[in-house]
């Protein structure tokens, strides 16, 4: 529980919380009351699931009237130069435990609200209980908007937000004509009728994104009822008719039950001394994971939701999240069911990089998603034994495997040495895909590292299915053994670690960034245990923070330590530096591979959550883990609040802490982490200097050239005629 002594309006409306409903609809805000972000809503549904999310119910605004006719504010929204009303003042607490409650505290009187949806049902439920002595007069007055949640809402003639009564207590209104009706439900109370529009509510994350940030809203009357001490009220909003005239407790009990029955029978790690704290944490992020698992009607299959609040399914996430949120929790037919949505759309080798938000054609500009399912079918395999089913897959994973050797869009084919190229013209199609109009941000046209890692992976994990249903090798492991030797002559450098892009014979890019992390933390390794000790120095010494890994190191001249302003702003900088918390826990499990998984390692891991899990409970998205931090000084969240792979990936690492040992050697030593969770990582990003010594961590011996490393490969640039000629690169911006 979070506790708030004389509060200050920045303070609360830093803190969001979010309850979602398995469709892609949710309800989010601010513990302040005040939205702050467009994505905020009270009933943000998905009228196609889980897409076409629209943002119908802005939120209440709340009034109590004591029995000396006080009126006290309970609400409070940002407008230009001010904040009113100021009932943030009146906050005393909120806690997740599960369902978001704050608690309004004042002279003689006290007073709780509780929000959540209907699983499975584009429905809020607001309750509000008198813990007080006295009765108390509740006014509550809803904001209406009608817009897609990218958007923003202004007024309109259009928009009259028509209400119908259709029962006593219960009101059909239409936002326009032709709209699908909201039902709202407010049992026990009286409806005063006026329709007022509410101008230029400013949303303060919008202003610090660049965006548009002023929006009105639209009131069409105020609820009243009595509360006598210890008694509930609710109000409804819901497009779902068939929940009218529920028992809104009976629904609140089924939803509390539905969120505690996620985490029962939970297998925690083995680990000696585990705290009562971090078993606590465990199981809030099983719970905190479930809020990604969405329904697709397209398909009538299931899906998850890449981050809230504005991303979608993307085949890229769901491969990597999934192998936390599902697997890991031992859901073996709800893996099934999300690897076959994604197997339905197989187009050429490649599964889709996202579903739109409009419901078009699946886009597939993704060179990785494809052979992330390897991965994902490996560990299900290994924690379901279900071979019949990887049998049924084999097919579909051959098809994937023939259209990257002999190629496919995108300029997606194998090169000569046997190593995977990718890209043309704009194209992005690793996760490092930033792109602003016709400026590509980052681009990795030519073969990058984790791509070939992976490549090297999915063929090991087709050879090894192979042999699981007794079918014949029919030239895979002769192919394995090519990547694998090409793998080792362009991308380990004389720097000791592993380049980032390479077209053998033309160009290497050695610029350190985090995706050499998965020749470390995936099944199949290509290097040996020394050559793993000299790449995770390096990350450990040039990317690692308490909170993920940076993009790029902050010694190299492109390096950009903040993420924010305008788009042109943010995109330049979210792979240049920015640090990415899904990477968190794939360090953390090549940590654990790298020390034999024993229990000192698993001891140390826990410590280096540490600052993740403070983040968790105490910032942004209360109960969350936001997509990216600052790379220069990491601390508030960036980017979206809840990220789905940000969660998947520390569920992993618990699950990979349950394992008694992985496959590494005998001989691979204790790497130490003292200095992995101190500050004065931050203070050396924020000091830039590229001349520090890395040898100077000593975590393993590896010889490290003491002075700014020059790329001593070829770099291809396009001349006049737009053809590809070489220059030498020299590690310098241009």
């Amino acid at each position: 529980m979070l506790t708030f002594d004389n509060p200050t309006f920045e303070a609360l409306s830093e803190k969001e919380w979010l309850v979602t409903n398995g469709l892609g609809g949710y309800a989010s805000s601010t513990i302040s009351g005040a939205n702050t972000r467009r994505y905020h809503g009270l009933l943000v549904a998905s009228l196609r699931p889980p897409t076409e999310r629209t943002v119908i119910v802005s939120k209440v605004e709340e009034k109590i009237i004591d029995e000396n006719g006080d009126r006290i504010d309970l609400s409070s929204n940002q407008y230009k130069g001010v904040v009113h009303p100021q009932g943030y003042t009146t906050i005393t607490s909120f806690k997740r435990d599960p369902l978001p409650v704050t608690t309004f505290k004042g002279k003689g009187w006290k007073l709780t609200k509780t929000v959540f949806m209907v699983n499975h049902s584009n429905t809020t439920v607001v309750e509000y209980q008198n813990l007080g002595k006295k009765t108390l007069t509740l006014q509550l007055n809803p904001f209406y908007v009608y817009r897609d949640y990218h958007s923003l809402f202004g007024q309109q003639d259009k928009f009259d937000f028509y209400r119908d009564r259709k029962e006593n207590d219960i009101a059909v209104i239409y936002p326009q004509y032709g709209s699908p009706p909201l039902y709202v439900q407010c049992p026990g109370s009286d409806f005063k009728a006026e329709r007022i529009w509410y101008k230029n509510f400013i949303y303060a994350k919008e202003t610090y994104r660049g965006l548009d940030d002023h929006e009105d809203a639209c009131s069409n009357g105020v609820y009243s009822l009595q509360l006598a001490p210890g008694q509930k009220a609710h109000i409804v909003f819901t497009l779902d008719q068939k929940q009218l005239n529920q028992s809104w407790v009976k629904l609140q009990e089924e939803e509390i039950a539905r969120i505690v029955a996620l985490t029962d029978k939970k297998v925690l790690p083995a680990v000696p001394g585990l705290s009562k704290e971090d078993q606590q944490f465990y199981k809030d992020l099983v719970t905190s994971g479930d809020q990604f698992i969405v329904q697709r009607d397209s398909d009538d299959g299931r899906s998850i939701i890449a981050g809230y609040h504005w991303f979608t399914d993307w085949g890229r996430d769901t491969m990597i999240a999934m192998r936390g949120l599902v697997i890991a929790g031992g859901h073996q037919a709800l893996a099934k069911n999300i690897i076959n949505t994604f197997l339905l759309y197989l187009k050429d080798g490649l599964i889709p990089n996202r579903f739109p938000d409009q419901g078009e054609t699946p886009e597939y500009n993704t060179i990785d998603a494809s052979l992330w399912l390897f991965i994902v079918l490996h560990e299900y395999h290994q924690k379901f034994n279900d071979t019949p089913f990887i049998a049924e897959c084999l097919p579909k994973l051959k098809e994937i495997l023939t259209s990257y050797r002999d190629g496919t869009h995108f300029k997606i084919h194998m090169v000569e040495e046997g190593l995977i190229f990718g890209g043309e013209g704009l194209s992005q199609l690793t996760w490092m895909d930033a792109k602003v109009g016709d400026y590509v941000v980052t681009p990795r046209h030519g073969c990058p590292v984790e791509i070939n890692v992976l490549w090297y992976n999915a063929i090991r994990i087709y050879l090894e299915f192979q042999k699981s249903v007794k079918q014949k090798d029919d030239g895979w492991n002769a192919l394995s053994i090519k990547v694998r030797e090409a793998f080792r002559k362009h991308f380990l450098n004389t720097q000791g670690y592993l380049n980032d892009v390479v077209i053998p014979g033309e160009y290497a890019d050695d610029a350190i960034r985090p995706n050499q992390v998965y020749a470390l933390s995936l099944p199949y390794s290509m290097l040996t245990d020394e050559e793993s000790k000299s790449v995770m120095q390096i990350i450990t010494s040039k990317l690692f923070t308490p909170f993920g890994l940076r993009s790029l190191s902050s010694d190299h001249p492109d390096f950009i330590g903040i993420y924010g302003g305008d788009q042109w702003h943010r995109d330049k900088a979210y792979h240049q530096g920015t640090v990415w918390g899904f990477l968190l826990g794939e360090y953390l499990i090549a940590y654990l591979k790298l020390n034999d998984n024993s229990a000192k390692a698993k001891k140390q891991v826990f410590e280096m959550m540490g600052a993740m899990k403070d983040h968790f409970y105490h910032a942004d998205c209360i109960h969350g883990i936001s997509e990216i931090f600052d790379g220069a000084n990491p601390g508030p969240g960036r980017g979206c609040v809840q990220q789905a792979w940000s969660i998947g990936m520390l569920l992993l690492v618990f699950d990979s802490m349950k394992k008694e040992n992985v496959s590494v050697t005998p001989q691979q030593k204790q790497l130490p982490v003292k200095d992995l969770v101190q500050k004065k990582t931050q203070k050396a990003v924020a000091k830039k200097n590229p001349a520090k010594k890395i040898a100077k961590k000593k975590i393993v011996k590896v010889a490290v050239q003491k002075k700014p490393v020059k790329a001593i490969a070829k770099k291809n640039v396009a001349g006049k005629s737009g053809k590809l000629k070489s220059v030498k690169s020299t590690g310098k911006k241009k």
